[in-house]
């Protein structure tokens, strides 16, 4: 994979979640990214950019001492990355798993568009038995 290549991309983009740091992260995505957790609707759960992205990331990650993104599948096609994953998130009482299905525009290296679906019941229920 080449430093370009969209998979690599999204890859080290969740690497830098890993480390817990939203700021790393952001270096990955474009001015104009589009990231969207669906189960919110897609105007609900629709933010745009870099700030956007850290409006919604920053204050979820703030109870989290360590997270890790399990990929269970992925597939390319062109610019287009699906990333099928757990999501770990280590709270207060224990981790929180998602399972999470995601896909990702990339161009000239960085992520335009972001699309998380997922199971919303699951979330709230792995939140709250972890917090």
């Amino acid at each position: 994979m080449s430093a370009n290549d969209p998979l690599r991309t999204v890859l080290d983009f969740f690497r830098a979640f890993e480390g817990n740091d939203v700021e790393e992260a952001i270096k990955f995505v474009a001015d104009d990214l589009e990231y969207v957790n669906v189960p919110l609707g897609f105007d609900a759960g629709t933010v745009i950019g870099p700030e956007g992205m850290r409006a919604v990331l920053g204050p979820a990650f703030a109870g989290v001492s360590r997270n890790e993104f399990i990929v269970r599948t992925t597939a390319t096609n062109g610019d287009t990355v699906f990333v099928e994953r757990l999501d770990r998130h280590r709270l207060a009482n224990g981790w929180a798993e998602l399972p999470v299905n995601g896909v990702f525009t990339v161009r000239d290296g960085k992520i335009t568009q972001w699309r998380d679906y997922f199971d919303m019941n699951v979330f709230v229920t792995q939140m709250a038995a972890s917090a």
